[in-house]
């Protein structure tokens, strides 16, 4: 199941990436300004930011199989449809079409490892999908750049489609929660139970009960800040890199490609050992699950911070090393972030809680194309947009130190209403 998972985000990932590969020929074709480019490459997170919320409670009120299997159609055809076309504005409700299929992927990915897994495989299962979303940057660019230096920018987004078609199949034959596949043998299943896996449940509140209570505990809004700081330099890098490394260092498509895999592969290698395997080892071994998350937390955003190191060179080979550092730095909290819905969320309420994380994260993927498109028209420089992703790093870390307390479970609301009851019946 997390290897069907991880074969999805790299689809996902190539889906998200060809427009970022393909920007150069695409605005000259449209001859749009940077500015406009910076909207362009944001037009994917209009939706897919606005919709986190509701896609993750529609997968806690229908499930992981039927949202995921409705989505992955849907981004198949926007992949199709931004091939053929003819104009910006269509490109841009392709985008935003985009946006719409892929939005429940990753609280559907996050709520089907809370359905698999025990506790303390989790840290793993978790990074081993998620760290494939840096992987398919590092091998997509160079293939992406590759088929777009051979065939123009159209044909990437018919491969990337073709490949989204084959997933919508797989992903509909394959995928079952637990309960429900044939192919898990009874230990198997006792296993995961007991391991403290979370059982396919809904919530007997409405989705407004369970929003409102969720965003009055701490722990969320700490998760939320620290999320959505990460996510603003990642999604910096991931529409902009190949753009930065083609314009300020003038590289050819191709040649950017390259460079730009370099820290998506060191990304994906820290992910895996660092916030996965290492995570979970540190777990088991007896270590403080609280204290383990959060110094790897810190950790990843203080390497995150040396992104300042390529605001100031001219060197196209240290802006690479500054930048894998830092990507590789940060990746390592993604995995850990995601998996925090699994471990304090009420029952009911993983994908609710996942889905308030992701959409912090990716208005993220809102501002920063726009903000770094904008400071790179007015001042010629991506200098200025890399400092600015340095202070979102700065409130992340201030968020993980001092709001994120613990992990412990957040207490149901009907436990809560029973002991509020009783305190008020003692009292009398």
């Amino acid at each position: 199941m997390v290897s069907l998972i991880a074969i999805g985000v790299i689809i996902n990932y190539f889906d998200r990436i060809n427009m970022s590969v393909g920007v150069k020929p695409m605005s000259e074709e449209f001859h749009l300004s940077a500015g406009q480019v910076g909207i362009l490459l944001s037009a994917f997170a209009w939706s897919y930011a606005i919709l986190q919320i509701p896609a993750g409670t529609i997968l806690d009120k229908i499930g992981v199989k039927w949202v995921s299997r409705i989505g992955t159609i849907i981004w198949t055809i926007a992949c199709l449809l931004t091939a053929v076309a003819s104009g910006q504005g269509l490109v841009m409700l392709s985008r935003v079409l985009l946006g719409i299929g892929e939005a429940p992927y990753f609280p559907g990915a996050a709520k089907a490892i809370g359905y698999w897994f025990p506790r303390n495989e989790r840290g793993t299962a978790i990074a081993l999908y998620d760290a494939q979303s840096k992987f398919s940057n590092a091998i997509g660019t160079p293939i992406i750049a590759l088929v777009i230096m051979l065939w123009g920018w159209r044909a990437a987004f018919y491969v990337t489609a073709a490949f989204s078609l084959i997933y919508v199949i797989a992903f509909w034959i394959m995928y079952r929660d637990p309960h429900e596949d044939k192919r898990l043998s009874k230990e198997e299943y006792n296993y995961i139970m007991e391991g403290g896996a979370q059982q396919p449940g809904e919530s007997s509140r409405n989705v407004w009960q369970d929003l409102g209570y969720l965003l009055t505990k701490r722990k969320v809004w700490a998760t939320f800040i620290g999320f959505a700081a990460y996510g603003y330099s990642w999604f910096l890098f991931l529409t902009w890199l190949p753009g930065y490394l083609a314009t300020e260092m003038h590289m050819s498509v191709l040649k950017s490609g390259w460079y730009s895999a370099v820290p998506w592969l060191v990304g994906t290698a820290s992910e895996l050992l660092i916030g996965g395997w290492l995570v979970d080892y540190l777990v088991k071994k007896g270590h403080d699950l609280t204290r383990v998350r959060k110094t790897t937390l810190v950790i990843g955003m203080l390497l995150g911070l040396t992104v300042i190191g390529a605001a100031f060179t001219r060197n196209p080979n240290i802006a690479i090393i500054c930048i894998s550092i830092a990507l590789g730095g940060l990746v390592i909290t993604s995995s850990i972030a995601y998996s925090i819905p699994t471990f304090v969320a009420p029952k009911g309420m993983v994908g609710t809680m996942t889905g308030i994380l992701t959409f912090g994260n990716n208005a993220m993927a809102i501002l920063a194309p726009i903000v770094t498109g904008f400071i790179v028209q007015a001042t010629n420089s991506f200098m200025y947009a890399f400092l600015v992703a340095a202070l979102f790093l700065l409130v992340g870390i201030f968020s993980y130190v001092f709001l994120l307390k613990d992990l412990n479970p957040i207490e149901p609301m009907e436990e809560l209403t029973v002991k509020t009851a009783r305190q008020s019946i003692t009292n009398l």
